[in-house]
């Protein structure tokens, strides 16, 4: 079994923001995957999706990103589930709008719902799964950018980063985390 973890916050207000695109990839993985009815259980939503006859679990966890380890934790000790098998997909302020970026692992690089996962999975030894959602405007701060919808200029790439992302995320689980960066990373030399 693996778990394929998108962060977020919940709540309506939130919904379009910036710091929700893990919530939207795994909305998107959801759209178009068969999977269970979604219920609440460790502090998180969770659907199952199946890929290769092996079970994925789906998890948006609902105690807000600065504590997202809270219910991932627990839920990969309640499934047994190896660090290595849990999949993060977050926001990215590194890159580019739209642009996505695997590694096996990596520190959290000042994301608080990375350092909340690795207080309470005891590692940051999992695959991580960025999303670019660019620097904020010079008058911005952090939390302003973060908390602010993608503006409507924005949109197109944000729409086709999610259908990337969701597909990326589908075919590591197929082939594993190495044949995924080389298959799903952008490769260098290549313009973006």
């Amino acid at each position: 079994m693996k778990m394929v973890v998108g962060l977020g916050n919940p709540g309506k207000e939130y919904e379009k923001t910036k710091h929700n695109i893990g919530f939207m990839v795994i909305d998107a993985m959801a759209a178009k995957e068969a999977h269970t009815p979604w219920r609440e259980d460790f502090k998180a939503l969770i659907t199952t999706i199946t890929i290769d006859g092996e079970k994925i679990l789906l998890v948006k966890p609902q105690t807000f990103m600065n504590a997202s380890g809270e219910s991932v934790g627990p839920l990969m000790r309640y499934y047994k589930i190896a660090p290595a098998d849990v999949y993060c997909v977050y926001d990215d302020m590194d890159l580019p709008v739209g642009k996505l970026r695997i590694r096996p692992n990596g520190s959290a690089g000042g994301h608080n719902g990375i350092k909340s996962l690795i207080a309470h999975m005891g590692t940051s030894e999992f695959p991580h799964f960025r999303f670019g959602i660019g620097r904020p405007l010079p008058q911005w701060t952090v939390i302003d950018h973060v908390l602010a919808p993608f503006p409507e200029d924005q949109q197109e790439k944000v729409t086709k980063g999610i259908k990337a992302m969701a597909e990326a995320i589908l075919g590591t689980l197929e082939v594993g985390i190495d044949k995924g960066m080389n298959l799903y990373n952008p490769k260098k030399g290549r313009r973006q």
